[in-house]
């Protein structure tokens, strides 16, 4: 059933459990991370960005994934990640998306206070949710133009007071599109964010967090965690692999069910993870 991004918090909240949110590139990967919800009974969100929509289109992705989260046992929101255009973010509401984000990770406090704002008011009038982020989440690509930096309390506090959010996005050591799990991160700093404000938080980039480390972010404070690369690996790698042992065979199709197991699997995993308590033995 399709839900807001405040109605999946507050389920994922309710029962302890990290809230994974998984970026999607179409119907086979979209429908096995719902399968996998289902197999759990997880609320979970199915994440657009910009890479889906400028080879998709909003248009093609939101009746698509509207449909399975219609058709769906569990709660999904369909959620706009890194939206940094207004237009692409009004067109997300139009067709039903159940919530964006706005990025001004790279703008000055101020504009990214002012954007925030300009969203918060235009999604309030869908009933959509809005996430934010503060501070800035760098990429393992260094061809990417970015600057990454942690997120501070103090700028949490100031931009949580001056907003209608109802997610925050943190930087706290995780790095966006990471292939292997080596995540340094500082879980005193997720802590004291986590005191200081009243917002849930989350995690981007978190395919780069051990699953030891999954359950000791949410005690820390986490909430929606962010779930992109290791997805996508298990379903290209797994084609690969099919592609290379039958060199004769062309049509994808037939290779598709095994890709979508793959990344069922993989989703099932992480949501796994995100339910199991936090070892009280480990040192933060």
């Amino acid at each position: 059933m399709k839900a807001t991004l405040k109605e999946v918090l507050t389920t994922a909240g309710l029962r302890g459990h990290g809230l994974a949110a998984c970026n999607v590139f179409g119907f086979e990967d979209a429908s096995a991370i719902v399968a996998a919800a289902e197999e759990v009974n997880a609320p979970i969100v199915l994440m657009t960005n910009k890479a889906a929509v400028a080879h998709m289109g909003i248009d093609i992705l939101a009746p698509m994934l509207l449909h399975l989260a219609a058709q769906s046992s569990v709660q999904i929101c369909v959620h706009l990640d890194h939206g940094t255009d207004f237009e692409v973010i009004k067109k997300a509401l139009d067709s039903g998306y159940s919530s964006v984000m706005f990025d001004g990770s790279q703008l000055s406090m101020e504009e990214n206070i002012a954007i925030t704002c300009e969203v918060s008011q235009l999604a309030r009038q869908y009933g959509a949710g809005v996430e934010a982020e503060i501070g800035a989440v760098g990429y393992s690509d260094p061809t990417i133009p970015f600057t990454a930096r942690y997120t501070t309390v103090q700028e949490a506090q100031y931009f949580c007071e001056h907003t209608d959010i109802d997610a925050l996005a943190v930087a706290i050591g995780t790095v966006h599109r990471m292939e292997e799990q080596g995540a340094v991160l500082q879980f005193d700093l997720l802590q004291r964010i986590h005191a200081a404000i009243a917002i849930p938080l989350v995690i981007h980039g978190a395919s780069g967090v051990s699953d030891t480390e999954i359950p000791k972010l949410i005690a820390c404070g986490a909430r929606k965690v962010n779930i992109g690369t290791a997805l996508r690996m298990a379903f290209g790698t797994t084609l690969r692999e099919l592609f290379t042992q039958n060199p004769g065979e062309f049509d994808r199709l037939k290779f598709y069910p095994a890709c979508m197991e793959a990344v069922r699997n993989k989703a099932k995993e992480k949501l796994l993870v995100l339910q199991q308590p936090y070892d009280k033995e480990l040192k933060i």
